[in-house]
């Protein structure tokens, strides 16, 4: 990678636990909050938390055209769980400003309210045959996937991590477990695409 940092979108949800399971991967990874933050990484991740109000805060400071600029110009990017709702070209039942980088339409909370929140031994083909612990905490999942979208893993007949060329989405808190293959799946996508 060059030496350059994965950033890690830090104006609300799972920042530290993101970032802490980048660097047990073998990544440097920084908090990016500013558009000068961004220009120092080769790759970001958007963390859980609530997508209206993430898609408030990256108004606020000047960080959706950046964002989409960079990612649309090659640099990696994954989405987890709201950070997948951000991403998303929309948002079924909402009318709710995105930053249109993956062809996917999410439903928000789809797999239910906290209480219905769930680990699943999940089967990732892309990440070998051990199944994967997925964390699933008021999670969306993919309702429509568009041709150049690709399903990497799927629970209750739904999407729930995708790719699209230098774009991953996943529906689920990788970062919340210490199984490090998602994170390290990310960090092989930014260390090619450098």
């Amino acid at each position: 990678m060059g030496g350059r940092a994965i950033g890690v979108l830090a104006v609300q949800g799972d920042v530290e636990e993101h970032v802490r399971a980048l660097e047990r991967s073998g990544a440097r990874a920084i908090t990016v909050k500013s558009s000068s933050d961004l220009e120092e990484v080769a790759g970001l991740v958007v963390p859980g938390g609530e997508s209206t109000t993430v898609m408030l805060l990256l108004e606020r400071f000047g960080l959706v055209e950046p964002i989409v600029e960079r990612v649309r110009a090659g640099m990696p990017f994954w989405g987890t769980c709201m950070g997948m709702i951000v991403a998303a070209h929309d948002v079924a039942g909402f009318e709710q400003k995105t930053l249109d980088l993956l062809d996917i339409t999410v439903r928000r909370n789809a797999f239910g309210r906290q209480i219905a929140s769930a680990e699943v031994a999940l089967a990732i083909p892309a990440l070998g045959a051990k199944l994967f612990p997925a964390i699933f905490i008021r999670a969306p999942w993919i309702e429509r996937a568009g041709p150049g979208v690709e399903v990497l893993a799927s629970h209750d007949g739904h999407g729930v991590f995708v790719r699209q060329g230098n774009a991953i989405g996943t529906s689920f808190h990788p970062e919340l477990t210490a199984d490090r293959r998602v994170h390290e799946y990310f960090i092989e996508m930014v260390a090619t695409a450098v």
